[in-house]
């Protein structure tokens, strides 16, 4: 009977696919993105967030997005609160610009809200093929490069220097060691295709630093803690001013393009695409993604997107929304591994966000490196985010080298209205609301 009803509600046959393999696949999908359940609380508790709150509302906001996709827009994508834009919250709005962490969820509170009209009225065409592919794929290696240069920080690997403004750090400490050996291990697994490499490393380094005496153990399962020092804390009236609007852009738009190529390259992999070469239910898709960042920022935490780890599922044979519900319910039943988590040194973490980061700058690899007008504000937008420790100013600049570049090149056939009008906001950011800073 159940199975029935499976069947007929997934279309499992149609999709040529069988209950054991969606249950394979999303197993598959959760062991490979796990870690966010450890990194992510990690990340965002240096915003002065509880971090046991953290780790709740991460597993609630991961797993209600991924019922809304596999349930509603029956797609074997996985969600759960994105690595950069957890950064961004963190290390740009709140210790940047010295925002609260709650007007920092208010922020993404707006972006999900924004994201999920422009999904309705269906903008969100006009928006993705007026950005350019070169700023796209450069912001992409900027995000992986500051998620680098945070880790190498947190590891002590790298630290500031008063005449070259940072230097190497003491490699013979065990953070930098742990988090060079945590590197290491998730590469070589991961070129060995072991599934699981990322959430392997963190626990391996952590156990050998507990066997050390370099970390305590914090038990292994527990009641899960209490969401209440961050649920409905979000401060919407603060993230409405005029500081913050280019900050709701920022989530809004690495969200968007996140999402966008995420679904496209896990469809076009498990062959989802139609005739055409379009994602069928492709608004369904994106308002799932909206719906699960705006109630990931009511339970606090940062941007909820879809993973592109989904690809592992698929590989495995996950081909429906099924895939996606028996990872929203791998998410719930790790709610009561708190005190495992708590057990996370921040070393541990660092190793696997420097692997991230070599995921993201791939993207490099893409860009038209034969034509100067493109090649050059694909770099400056990837540069401009780790050097000014803010996503935000490398896709402004991005924009406005991109447009200054293709106009003096006499170019600008190149240009359509949404980029020029972009850039000429964030120009006028900079001159007038930024105090020329």
């Amino acid at each position: 009977m159940l199975k029935r009803q499976l069947n007929n509600y997934f279309k499992l046959d149609e999709h040529d696919t069988t209950i054991r393999r969606e249950v394979i696949g999303g197993i598959t999908t959760f062991l490979t993105m796990a870690y966010i359940i450890f990194v992510n609380p990690s990340v965002l508790s240096q915003a002065g967030m509880d971090q046991g709150a953290v780790f709740v509302a991460t597993c609630l906001a991961a797993a209600i997005g991924c019922l809304i996709m596999g349930a509603w827009a029956n797609y074997p994508v996985a969600l759960a609160p994105g690595m950069g834009l957890n950064a961004f919250f963190t290390y740009t709005v709140v210790m940047g610009m010295g925002k609260s962490w709650e007007v920092a969820l208010g922020a993404v509170f707006l972006s999900g809200v924004t994201f999920f009209l422009l999904s309705i009225f269906r903008i969100r065409e006009w928006i993705i093929n007026s950005i350019p592919i070169s700023l796209r794929l450069g912001i992409a290696a900027g995000i992986g490069l500051f998620l680098a240069i945070i880790a190498l920080e947190n590891a002590g690997i790298i630290v500031e220097h008063p005449a070259t403004l940072v230097t190497l750090g003491d490699l013979s400490q065990p953070p930098a060691l742990y988090t060079l050996a945590g590197f290491f291990v998730i590469t070589a697994l991961s070129y060995l295709r072991v599934t699981g490499a990322v959430m392997i490393g963190i626990l391996g380094v952590t156990v050998v630093g507990i066997l050390l005496g370099h970390n305590q153990f914090g038990g292994l399962v527990s009641m899960p803690p209490s969401v209440g020092p961050v649920l409905f804390h979000l401060d919407i009236a603060g993230a409405l001013d005029v500081s913050m609007l280019s900050v709701i852009f920022a989530f809004l738009f690495v969200d968007l393009f996140d999402t966008a190529g995420t679904l496209i390259g896990v469809a076009h992999r498990g062959g989802l695409l139609d005739e055409d070469g379009k994602l069928p239910r492709l608004n369904r898709a994106l308002m799932a993604d909206s719906s699960a960042t705006i109630s990931g920022a009511l339970l606090g935490t940062s941007s909820t997107t879809s993973y592109i780890e989904s690809a592992s599922g698929i590989a495995a044979g996950g081909r429906t929304g099924l895939t996606a519900v028996v990872v929203a319910i791998l998410f719930l039943v790790s709610l009561f591994f708190a005190p495992l988590a708590g057990s996370i040194p921040a070393y541990a973490t660092a190793g696997a966000l420097l692997y991230v980061a070599v995921l993201m700058c791939g993207s490099l690899a893409h860009a038209d490196w034969d034509d100067v007008t493109e090649a050059a504000p694909v770099l400056i937008a990837a540069l401009a985010m780790p050097l000014t420790y803010s996503i935000a100013n490398g896709i402004a600049l991005g924009f406005i080298s991109y447009a200054l570049i293709k106009l003096l090149s006499g170019r600008h056939r190149d240009l359509n209205p949404a980029v020029v009008v972009l850039s000429v906001l964030f120009i006028a950011k900079f001159l007038f609301l930024d105090g020329g800073h």
